[in-house]
């Protein structure tokens, strides 16, 4: 034994164990992002169903009042290209008119990160008869808007 010296062996764990605490830090990084996404989609679907039921209501009112501009003024951009004031003035005076309304159902959901609303509502009209119309509600600009055929 004579002049030789113990080294001590080299320690194979260190790349390994940075990797995987660098791996681990990754993994709680994205777990932080997706919670924080998720709830900011919570907060602005909780946020949204007032305004969505309020525009819908807003709508419906000025129907059963007969006031069409009005009316047509809460419709989104889109919809207000397919129609005319005029020619929605026409359809929503076309018998048998809505006298009536009751909203029964405000849902809103996230599509592409953008909040839409659905309202449920039972139509009240002058035949007497009552049916259930959906109207989707979508935020247009700096407001929310009924848009597609929404009578």
């Amino acid at each position: 034994m004579g002049g030789e010296r113990w080294e001590r062996p080299a320690r194979p764990g260190r790349p390994v164990r940075a990797g995987l605490v660098l791996a681990g830090c990754a993994v709680a990084l994205c777990c932080v992002g997706v919670s924080g996404l998720g709830l900011w989609n919570v907060q602005v679907i909780w946020r949204a169903d007032g305004p969505v039921r309020d525009t819908a209501d807003g709508f419906l009112r000025e129907l059963t009042a007969g006031n069409t501009d009005a009316a047509y003024d809460r419709l989104c951009a889109d919809t207000r290209t397919r129609w005319s004031r005029i020619g929605f003035d026409r359809w929503v005076r076309t018998p048998p008119e809505v006298t009536g309304y009751r909203v029964v159902d405000v849902s809103v959901s996230t599509r592409d990160g953008r909040p839409r609303g659905t309202v449920t509502a039972r139509l009240d009209r002058a035949s007497g008869v009552a049916e259930e119309r959906r109207l989707s509600v979508v935020r247009d600009g700096d407001g929310w808007r009924v848009c597609g055929d929404p009578y």
